[in-house]
């Protein structure tokens, strides 16, 4: 266990189990050993893992209630950031992974195995696609993405999987104000309003990072997201 990983969640409200712990170390073990055939993280130093992706995928209870939380979907999953260290710290919470990956998906499958995760799931397939299906269609209190896309586009891809009176989360970098602006028309479009932009350092470093709350207050047009290749092609204004 990572004494300044456990001061940092400290520092944040956090407080871990020595399992929990134990997971987190399972966890760091299979992404370095996967990531030697496959390119899942260019982070692979045990400290930097801790605080890049671990502490970082926990970093939204600075700004989302996550005891009010039952259901959760990460668009674009990767390497399981930050949808996996969420289920770990919050094993009550429903978990949708959502990755166009095939290989991806395999890596979480034997992420999830080896901790022993229950109430997990994940999918194979385009996020455009998926929001389509009733099972998956504003179906989840809070959907959360790591993924590099301009905040429209992302609002596309996530806002449809969203309950009414739910919340999209993207994690983004400290300078997104002129992304938010642009954004914020999407978002209505597709049902939801720009609540909050939370801006912090992550914990112990300099990278600056925000949150930028997106409430569901109305459902999502049955025509949203547009077909796979579209929403990034020609963004919403």
């Amino acid at each position: 266990m990572d004494k300044v990983f456990e001061a940092r969640l400290k520092e944040i409200g956090l407080s871990l189990t020595d399992r929990q712990y134990e997971q987190f170390d399972q966890y760091y073990d299979i992404l370095v050993e996967w990531n030697k055939v496959m390119n899942l993280t260019g982070i692979t130093e045990y400290e930097e893992v801790n605080e890049k992706h671990f502490l970082d995928s926990l970093s939204i209870v600075k700004s989302c209630d996550m005891t009010k939380v039952s259901s959760l979907i990460d668009v674009g999953s990767g390497a399981g950031f930050p949808g996996i260290p969420l289920k770990i710290v919050f094993p009550e919470i429903k978990v949708v992974l959502l990755d166009s990956l095939n290989k991806r998906i395999r890596f979480l499958n034997e992420v999830i195995a080896k901790l022993g995760l229950n109430g997990i799931e994940t999918i194979h397939g385009r996020a455009e696609d998926f929001a389509k299906k009733a099972d998956y269609r504003e179906k989840f209190d809070l959907c959360v993405s790591r993924a590099v896309a301009n905040l429209a586009t992302l609002s596309e891809y996530c806002l449809p999987y969203v309950k009414v009176g739910g919340y999209f989360v993207p994690y983004k970098s400290e300078e997104v104000d002129e992304e938010v602006e642009q954004a914020r028309n999407a978002a209505k479009i597709l049902g939801g309003t720009i609540e909050e932009v939370y801006k912090f350092k992550l914990q112990g470093t300099e990278i600056g990072r925000s949150f930028i709350k997106i409430k569901k207050i109305k459902s999502t047009a049955k025509k949203y997201p547009r077909k796979a290749g579209l929403p990034a092609k020609e963004p919403l204004q």
